[in-house]
């Protein structure tokens, strides 16, 4: 069970028993590498794609990257992996898909790190990052 001892405390004391404890654990650990592998299909689908991540060496609103992978793994709710585009590759955390109503993604969002501030939105279209 990924939970720390504080929170199974906090979950206990609202009535949750150690079967509920250790099904939750489990849904947060199967979402987490049911994202990772919709973020690795993202990354799959595009050559190309568009960030919000301000680059030295761009002076794009969006600049374009042409992407070779992106490889990630997953323990309990933790993900992280490298994101490696034609030139270069990144450290990348914590992602997340943002889709639209109907379940299409939009863009996806991850930690790029520990060189850059923020979160990064990736889109396989610059109008999608407006």
């Amino acid at each position: 069970m990924h939970f720390d001892q504080r929170t199974q405390r906090a979950l206990r004391s609202v009535g949750l028993e150690t079967d509920d404890l250790r099904a939750a654990s489990e849904a947060v650990v199967d979402a987490v590498r049911a994202d990772a592998d919709e973020l690795m299909a993202f990354f799959d689908a595009h050559e190309a794609v568009y960030s919000d991540m301000e680059l030295a060496h761009s002076t794009a609103e969006f600049p374009e990257h042409t992407v070779e992978y992106l490889d990630v793994t997953t323990h309990a709710a933790e993900m992280r992996g490298w994101l490696r585009f034609d030139t270069w590759g990144v450290y990348v955390e914590d992602g997340r898909i943002l889709e639209t109503d109907d379940g299409e993604p939009v863009h996806v969002e991850l930690t790029l790190g520990p060189t850059i501030d923020g979160r990064v939105r990736f889109a396989p279209e610059r109008e999608l990052l407006r």
